[in-house]
C-alpha cells in the first residue's frame, strides 16, 4: 500500500536530533497520524516491550531513527554499549515491523559504516571493502548489520525497507553534553563557555551549566568547581583546546535537510527503484502478485534468487557532497559565537578518520538535493543553542 495522509507512521527516536526533525517534516506535509514513544515510555532494547507496542499500535510505516550515539570519546569508553544497544534496538524494531506487516520502513544509519581509507568521495559500493576506523568500529558494525537486515528482508521476504546513511548531522535538538556530544555542538559549547569565562559572565555560565551539567557539576556549584570541570574539557579563559590536529576533513548536513531527504525517500522511493525495476520486479514480483511491491509476497520462500545475481549496497548516502577541515569549522563557529580568543589543537588526541566525504550521486538521481550550506547552518545552530538556555538563571 502507498502511504497517504492517514497512514500511521511510527517514528522511533522522535525526540532526537534527526527523529524530531523527521516528525516535524511529516507534520508540515500533512501527516498527522504519527506515533512516538520516549525512552522512558518504550525501551527499544526490550524485545517483549517492542512486540507489545507493535501489537497495540499496528503502524503502517516505521522510521527507525533511534540509536545509541556519541563522539570519539564516548565511542572509545562505551564500546560494548555501542554495539549491543544498537543491535538490540535494530533487531527488535525490524523483526517486529516484519511480523506486523509494516508496509514501509526507513532505517537511519551513518557514514561511519565505510572503511577508514575508502576512496573519496565515498560511493555506496565502498562498504566492506577494507578495515573500519577503530574508534567507532562497534557503532559502524551495528549500523552495517542494520542496513544488511533491511536488504536481506527485502530479498528474502519482498519487504520494502530502505536504509539511508547520513553524513555528520547538526541542528535543532542537537546534543551539547560535553561527555558524549559530536564534534560541532561540543566545539560550539566549548568556545561559547571560554568566551563567557573571559567576560566573567557568571550568570550565563551558571545558566548553561544548569541546563546541561558536566560530570555532575551544575550552575549551583562554586566558581572553582565549574572552572575545574570545564578545564578537563579544554575550556579556559579565552582559550579552547580541541582534540586532534584540526586537519581531518568533514562533511556536515543540517538535520532538517536530512529529515526532508528521509521523508522524500519514505514517500517516493521503493526498494525496486534502487536495485532496478526491470531485474528486480520481473523476477521477484511476478504477474501473480499483481505488482504489489509493499507486502510480504514471498512468505515461506527462503533463500536468494539466482536470476537477480548479487544485490548489495542498496543503501543511500545522504549528505551535501561538500567538506571542510575541523580547523576551518572551528573558525566558522568562533565567528558565529563572537569568540576572539585562542583555539588550540592537542595532537596527542585521536583525529578519527582523516577524510569522510560521501558521493551523493544516487541521492540526487532519486530527486533530492540539500538546501542549507554550512556557513549559514553554523549560525542557525548557535541561535538555537542560545534559545535553549533562555528562561533560566
Amino acid at each position: 500500500m502507498a502511504l497517504d495522509k492517514s497512514s500511521k507512521i511510527y517514528v522511533a527516536g522522535h525526540r532526537g536530533l534527526v527523529g524530531s526533525a523527521i516528525w516535524n517534516n511529516l507534520k508540515q506535509r500533512g501527516y498527522h497520524n504519527l506515533v512516538g514513544r520516549s525512552h522512558s515510555e518504550l525501551d527499544l532494547t526490550d524485545q517483549y516491550a517492542v512486540r507489545k507496542f507493535f501489537d497495540d499500535e499496528q503502524p503502517d510505516a516505521v522510521v527507525l531513527a533511534a540509536a545509541f550515539v556519541g563522539g570519539i570519546m564516548a565511542n572509545s569508553l562505551y564500546r560494548a554499549d555501542f554495539i549491543m544497544q544498537n543491535m538490540k534496538m535494530q533487531c527488535n524494531v525490524i523483526s517486529e515491523a516484519y511480523a506486523h506487516n509494516v508496509s514501509k520502513l526507513l532505517f537511519l544509519g551513518s557514514t561511519c559504516i565505510y572503511p577508514k581509507n575508502a576512496p573519496q568521495p565515498i560511493k555506496e559500493d565502498a562498504l566492506l571493502t577494507s578495515p573500519l576506523e577503530y574508534t567507532n568500529e562497534e557503532y559502524a558494525i551495528a549500523k552495517i548489520a542494520g542496513l544488511k537486515m533491511c536488504e536481506s528482508y527485502n530479498l528474502q521476504y519482498g519487504t520494502n525497507y530502505i536504509a539511508v546513511m547520513p553524513t555528520n548531522l547538526y541542528g535543532p535538538n542537537d546534543n551539547f553534553h560535553l561527555e558524549n556530544s559530536h564534534v560541532m555542538p561540543a566545539m560550539m559549547r566549548k568556545i561559547y563557555l571560554a568566551k563567557l569565562i573571559h567576560e566573567a559572565d557568571w550568570q550565563s555560565i551558571r545558566r548553561d551549566m544548569e541546563v546541561r551539567p558536566v560530570e555532575g557539576i551544575s550552575g549551583q556549584n562554586g566558581i572553582q568547581d565549574i572552572l575545574n570541570v570545564l578545564a578537563k574539557y579544554g575550556i579556559e579563559d579565552n582559550k579552547v583546546t580541541l582534540w586532534g590536529t584540526g586537519s581531518p576533513l568533514r562533511e556536515f548536513l543540517w538535520s532538517e535537510d536530512m529529515a526532508d531527504a528521509s521523508v522524500h525517500i519514505l514517500m517516493n522511493v521503493d526498494f525496486k527503484d534502487i536495485v532496478g525495476i526491470e531485474r528486480y520486479s520481473s523476477v521477484f514480483y511476478g504477474a501473480s502478485t499483481g505488482g504489489d511491491v509493499n507486502r510480504n509476497v514471498s512468505t515461506g520462500r527462503g533463500g536468494a534468487i539466482p536470476a537477480l545475481g548479487e544485490i548489495r549496497n542498496c543503501h543511500i548516502n545522504v549528505g551535501t557532497g561538500k567538506e571542510l577541515t575541523i580547523k576551518a569549522l572551528s573558525e566558522l563557529v568562533a565567528k558565529a559565537v563572537g569568540f576572539g580568543g585562542t583555539i588550540a589543537f592537542d595532537s596527542s588526541k585521536p583525529d578519527g578518520t582523516p577524510r569522510k566525504l560521501i558521493d551523493v550521486t544516487k541521492l540526487h538521481s532519486l530527486g533530492w538535493t540539500h538546501k542549507v550550506e554550512i556557513d549559514k547552518g553554523v549560525g542557525m545552530l548557535f541561535n538555537w543553542y542560545k534559545n535553549s538556555l533562555k528562561g533560566l538563571g
